[in-house]
This record gives structure tokens, sequence and C-alpha cells, in this order.
């Protein structure tokens, strides 16, 4: 076994916060911390409705699986939005 491959989270299909954070900041063009994911959606400065829609899209492409779009409406913040596309 290689001791310098990156342990996979089962829990999460690999796909990590750290990779979450990446995405917003890489897919969707919005600035994000990683100490931001938990805040609320109205204390994120540029936060919009058409982020949440390229979010959606660049999350599953990056999962490979569907995000419960219905879920997602009813998130708070952005860490809720990663728990709902990574647990399901």
């Amino acid at each position: 076994m290689d001791s310098t491959a990156p342990a996979i989270d089962s829990a999460t299909g690999g796909f990590t916060l750290d990779d979450y954070v990446r995405l917003v900041n890489d897919e969707i063009g919005m600035p994000l911390a990683l100490e931001q994911v938990a805040s609320d959606f109205d204390e994120l400065p540029d936060w919009d409705s058409l982020y949440l829609l390229k979010l959606v899209t660049a999350l599953e492409l990056a999962t490979g699986r569907k995000v419960p779009v219905g879920r997602i409406f009813e998130a708070r913040s952005l860490g809720e939005i990663y728990e709902l596309a990574v647990a399901g």
C-alpha cells in the first residue's frame, strides 16, 4: 500500500470539504475561504442565486451523483449544501 496516497473518505465519496471550497472558487468563480463554509448566505457578500445554479451543476459533475435540488433550496449555508451533495 502506498502511504503517500491520499486517504479516501468513504462518507463523502472522496469529495472532501477542501475539494468543495476549491470547486466554489474555481468552477463557479465565487471567492470562498474554508472558514466561510458554515456562514449563512446573508453573511456572504458575493452570494446570489446564479451561483446556486452553477454550484448544483458543478457539484453533480464533480461527485457524479444527482444533487437533491429541492433540499438545496432549504439550505442556509454552503456547508449544508456540501452535506446534501455528499450524503444525499
